[in-house]
C-alpha cells in the first residue's frame, strides 16, 4: 500500500492535482508548492482566503535551501531540538508559488520527519503544500475518519496509508525567524 500510494500520489502531483495525505502532524490537503494553479485549487477546496497562509513541506534542509533565501543557524538548532514537528516561517521565500508567499516575502516551511512524506517529497523532487484537511474555520481532523466527505471527494487522490491510525494528531509548533537570528513563537 505504501509504495502504491507514493506512485499514485506522484501521478496526481505531476499533473497539478491535489492529494489528501497523512503528514507528521494532521492529515493534509496537498499539491505541488511551486504550481500557483494547484495552490489556488487547495484554497478553493478549503474555502480559505488567499491572504491566509499555508505551509510547505520539504524533505531536508538541503531542499529547504532552494526555497528559503536565508536559513538562520537558529532555525536549524530549533528544528533539531524540537520534540514535536516544527514549522518555521522564513523571512525571504523563493521559488514557491506566489500565492504561498506572504506580502512580506515570508513563507512557512517544515522539514518533515514522517517517512511517507519524506519519501513522497524526495521522489517528487519539489516541496508540497500542507494544510489541514478541513474547511477553513472548522476543527482540524485528528484522525482520517474525522475528515469530511466534502474534503475527501474534492481530492484527486486519497492516500490509504495510515487511514486506520487511531492516534489523534495535533498541529505543529510555529516559529517565525528573522534574518538576524531572533525568533518569535507563534504557536
Amino acid at each position: 500500500m505504501f509504495l502504491e500510494d507514493i506512485d499514485k500520489s506522484l501521478e496526481v502531483l505531476n499533473r497539478g492535482g491535489v492529494i489528501l495525505y497523512p503528514t507528521d502532524t494532521v492529515w493534509g490537503i496537498g499539491c505541488d508548492a511551486t504550481n500557483s494553479a494547484a495552490v489556488a485549487h487547495v484554497f478553493a477546496i478549503k474555502r480559505r482566503n488567499e491572504a491566509q497562509s499555508m505551509l510547505t513541506l520539504v524533505d531536508s534542509f538541503d531542499m529547504l535551501a532552494g526555497y528559503a533565501e536565508d536559513i538562520p543557524a537558529i532555525a536549524v538548532q530549533l528544528n533539531d531540538e524540537a520534540v514535536r514537528p516544527l514549522s518555521i516561517i522564513y523571512p525571504r521565500a523563493k521559488n514557491l508559488a506566489a500565492n504561498l508567499v506572504a506580502d512580506d516575502g515570508s513563507a512557512g516551511i517544515r522539514v518533515v520527519r514522517d517517512i511517507f512524506c519524506r519519501r513522497l517529497i524526495r521522489e517528487f523532487g519539489k516541496p508540497l503544500v500542507s494544510t489541514s484537511a478541513n474547511i477553513s474555520g472548522q476543527p482540524a481532523p485528528g484522525i482520517f475518519d474525522e475528515i469530511s466527505g466534502e474534503i475527501r471527494e474534492a481530492a484527486d487522490y486519497v492516500v490509504r496509508w495510515r487511514q486506520d491510525d487511531r492516534q489523534p494528531a495535533t498541529a505543529s509548533s510555529i516559529i517565525k525567524v528573522n534574518i538576524d537570528g531572533t525568533y518569535r513563537v507563534l504557536r
